[in-house]
C-alpha cells in the first residue's frame, strides 16, 4: 500500500511513524506470541494505543494476526522496516560525520605555510584564531588541512588553554531624535572612547549619525547585540553607540556572556 506523507518524510519526523516502527520491531523480536502489554511497557504508551496501532498495521498489510495474542510481521512490514532503518542509518551517519565531526574542527588563519598533519600553536589576535607551525604556544592542535600563509586551515585535537584577554565594551547611549538625537552628543566623547584597535558599532539611525558626525565609520550596524558580544569574547575592544531604548538589549547580552562593559554619558 502507498505510505502517507509523514512516513515518506522519514520515521523521525512523525511521532506516529516512530511509534509504528517501534511496535513492528517489538513484534519481530517476539513473534508469534506477542503481548500488547509488553509492547506498551517497552515503548511507553498504553496497551489501548498499541491495540489501535496494531489494527492499522493489520489493515495496511504490515502485520497479520493468526490468532488471539499472536502477531507476525509480513513481508510488506519487513520491507517497510528495512526502508525506515536505512533512513535512520543515513541520519546517524550524517550526524556523526557531518555534524559532530564539524563541531570538533575549528578554523584558524595560518600565519605561515602549514601541511596537513602538522602540529600548530594557536593564538587569538584581532579577534581571529591564528595557527602558527610548531609547539611554542600554550595551546596546540593538529592541522587537518593544508594552507599557505593567510589562508584558512582546519585544526583539531586541541591541547592546553588558549590564553588571551577578553575585550571590553564602552557603551554610549544616544538620545532619540525627539530628545536631541546625535546633536546632543559631544563628538569629543566618541573620539576619546574609540578603541585604537577594535570595532565601532552603531545601533539605530541616531547612533549612525552621531558616529559619522564624529568622523567614525561603524564596523557593525546590524545584528549588533550578537556582534558586539562576540567581538569582545574574541578579544576585541568595542565602542557601542546605541539609541537609548536599544541599549538595554545590548547590555543584557553582554551580561549573559560575562563581557565587561562601561556605560558613558554622551554629553561628557
Amino acid at each position: 500500500m502507498a505510505e502517507n506523507a509523514d512516513e515518506q518524510a522519514g520515521v523521525l519526523r512523525s511521532k506516529r511513524s516512530a511509534t509504528r516502527y517501534q511496535i513492528l520491531v517489538r513484534i519481530a523480536e517476539r513473534q508469534p506470541a506477542v503481548s500488547q502489554r509488553e509492547v506498551a511497557d517497552d515503548i511507553g504508551i498504553t496497551a489501548q494505543a498499541v491495540s489501535d496501532y496494531l489494527q492499522g498495521l493489520i489493515e495496511e498489510g504490515y502485520v497479520r494476526s493468526p490468532g488471539r495474542g499472536r502477531y507476525e510481521v509480513t513481508k510488506e512490514g519487513v520491507d517497510w522496516l528495512i526502508g525506515r532503518t536505512d533512513e535512520l542509518h543515513e541520519f546517524v551517519t550524517h550526524v556523526s560525520e557531518d555534524v559532530i565531526g564539524q563541531v570538533e574542527i575549528e578554523t584558524a588563519l595560518a600565519d605561515a605555510g602549514i601541511t596537513e598533519g602538522d602540529t600548530v600553536s594557536l593564538s587569538m589576535r584581532d579577534g581571529v584564531l591564528r595557527a602558527t607551525p610548531g609547539t611554542a604556544g600554550s595551546t596546540t592542535a593538529i592541522a587537518v588541512t593544508a594552507a599557505a600563509a593567510g589562508e584558512d586551515v582546519g585544526v583539531t585535537d586541541f591541547e592546553g588553554v588558549l590564553n588571551y584577554e577578553l575585550g571590553r565594551v564602552t557603551a554610549i547611549s544616544i538620545p532619540r531624535v525627539q530628545d536631541g538625537g546625535s546633536g546632543a552628543v559631544a563628538s569629543g566623547t566618541l573620539h576619546d572612547h574609540a578603541p585604537d584597535s577594535g570595532l565601532v558599532a552603531a545601533a539605530g539611525t541616531e547612533a549612525l549619525a552621531a558616529a559619522r558626525a564624529a568622523g567614525l565609520d561603524p564596523d557593525v550596524r546590524f545584528g549588533s547585540p550578537q556582534a558586539v558580544s562576540e567581538a569582545a569574547v574574541r578579544g576585541l575592544d568595542v565602542l557601542l553607540l546605541a539609541v537609548a531604548d536599544e541599549l538595554s538589549t545590548h547590555l543584557d547580552r553582554l551580561r549573559e556572556d560575562n563581557v565587561s562593559y562601561e556605560v558613558v554619558d554622551p554629553a561628557e
